[in-house]
C-alpha cells in the first residue's frame, strides 16, 4: 500500500483533536507557524499546484502519484508538498 503514509497523515489530523490535551505545544505543528497557516499563498487551494483543476491532482488523472486513499481503497483527496516542506493534504475538491 504505497500511500500508507497519506492515510496515516490523514488520520492524524482526524484524530488530532481528541490528543491535542495530552501533546507538548510545539511551534513546528502549530496552526499558528506562518508555514502551516491556511492563509500561506504555499498552502492555499487557490494556489495552482494545490487546485483540484490541475492535472496532476485530478481523480480521474490515472498516472497521478499523489493520491490520499481510504481503507476500502477509494480516492479521498490528494497531498501537495510546499516549498517549506510542509505536506497539504486536500479533499478531492479541494478543501
Amino acid at each position: 500500500m504505497r500511500n500508507l503514509p497519506a492515510l496515516i497523515a490523514v488520520l492524524s489530523i482526524a484524530f488530532a483533536g481528541t490528543a491535542y490535551a495530552q501533546q507538548a505545544y510545539n511551534i513546528d505543528s502549530s496552526p499558528y507557524n506562518p508555514n502551516n497557516s491556511q492563509y500561506n499563498p504555499d498552502n492555499s487551494p487557490y494556489n495552482p499546484r494545490n487546485s483540484p483543476y490541475n492535472p496532476d491532482n485530478s481523480p480521474y488523472n490515472p498516472n497521478s502519484t499523489n493520491g490520499v486513499y481510504d481503507n476500502r481503497v477509494n480516492r479521498i483527496g490528494y497531498e501537495v508538498q510546499a516549498p517549506s516542506v510542509v505536506t497539504n493534504v486536500y479533499y478531492n475538491n479541494g478543501n
